[in-house]
């Protein structure tokens, strides 16, 4: 029986489509040993970059009708067909409820918010920290470049967006299953493992999802954040393939697998997909969620370095970008700047 169905609640709580344990209190005590006993180099010795966008890139528009700007962690610009979406935009100095503490940038943003291009989408998949920057949100809602956007996100996170400034009339809310078209784009929400919450008391009352960014000549797959399950396959069996398939790689520890998947699983995911999508689009896997916050025991570098022996064992192509750069995706061409590296 399929799982890609729209979500279910119990009382105003939002259920994970398969049973998943997210850690609480246990948790803690179990992973606070660990943390301080750690020997792992969880950040770069020093700040990396700095790393630069040029915006007079924009200007001209993507040969190969594909894009996109990696900003660090899961940011990016995608411009697709025409069309640009700003996706899980976090300009924050820290992914933390407060500026004075929390897991600090490893690099600048690359480029300022009043200097990105007109957006049209600004896709919103859930409401971590580390994917909506309350700042970064009410500087876009007053940006010239954003007025006309829409602004894509998972159910009950609206609310949160016109707190921060958003229009109501410019937010679309989506269940799982559901789509919404802008332009020549059509956006689908599918469901992933994971959950929601920016407080104590409000986690699970606002949605979270992977999205499906779909062009008249390319389709991208937004993993966002998600544990394996079985759904991965399914979502993929219903289109033809993605030119560019973004999974989560870093921010995983086996007491939140259920919740994160890291390399190993990321890469499973991709070679499931690939495996039951209806046609012959491959793809590229485009690794995200690493390389700028410490948010995890591993070190920094550890989950690109595993993706990179991953895909030399397995043979397929990876896209990993230097931050901040403007990169044409092709069709079996692989990218791989090498940008983590450089650390002194």
């Amino acid at each position: 029986m399929t799982q890609l169905k729209r979500a279910e609640k119990r009382g105003r709580r939002f259920l994970n489509p398969e049973q998943t344990v997210v850690g609480g209190i246990s948790t803690v005590y179990k992973v606070l040993p660990q943390y301080l006993k750690n020997q792992a180099q969880v950040e770069p010795r020093r700040q990396m970059g700095p790393f630069h966008t040029d915006p007079a890139v924009y200007a001209v528009p993507p040969e190969s009708g594909l894009r996109v700007t990696w900003f660090g962690h899961s940011a990016s610009l995608i411009e697709i067909d025409g069309l640009r979406v700003l996706v899980d935009p976090v300009w924050e100095q820290r992914a933390s409820p407060v500026s004075f503490m929390g897991p600090k940038r490893f690099f600048q943003p690359t480029i300022a918010l009043e200097e990105l291009p007109k957006i049209d989408v600004v896709l919103i998949s859930h409401d971590h920290y580390d994917h909506l920057g309350a700042a970064t949100v009410r500087q876009l809602a007053r940006l010239e470049a954003a007025s006309g956007a829409r602004w894509v996100t998972s159910l009950g996170v609206g609310r949160r967006l016109r707190r921060f400034g958003v229009k109501a009339s410019q937010i679309t809310e989506l269940d799982w299953t559901e789509s919404v078209e802008v332009g020549a784009l059509k956006l689908t929400a599918w469901p992933s493992r994971h959950f929601s919450g920016r407080g104590l008391f409000d986690r699970y009352t606002t949605l979270w999802g992977s999205y499906v960014i779909e062009g008249p000549e390319h389709r991208v797959f937004y993993g966002a954040d998600s544990g394996w399950w079985e759904g991965f396959g399914e979502i993929a069996a219903q289109y033809d393939g993605f030119d560019l398939t973004m999974l989560e790689i870093g921010a995983f520890h086996p007491l939140w697998s259920s919740i994160h998947m890291g390399p190993d699983n990321a890469v499973r995911a991709f070679e499931t997909m690939r495996g039951t999508a209806s046609g012959g689009r491959g793809g590229l896997l485009m690794p995200i969620h690493w390389g700028l916050f410490n948010l995890a025991l591993h070190g920094w570098k550890e989950p690109v370095e595993r993706i990179e022996e991953l895909a030399a064992e397995k043979g397929f192509g990876l896209w990993l970008p230097q931050p901040g750069e403007p990169s044409e995706v092709v069709r079996g061409v692989e990218r791989r700047s090498g940008w983590w590296e450089r650390e002194a």
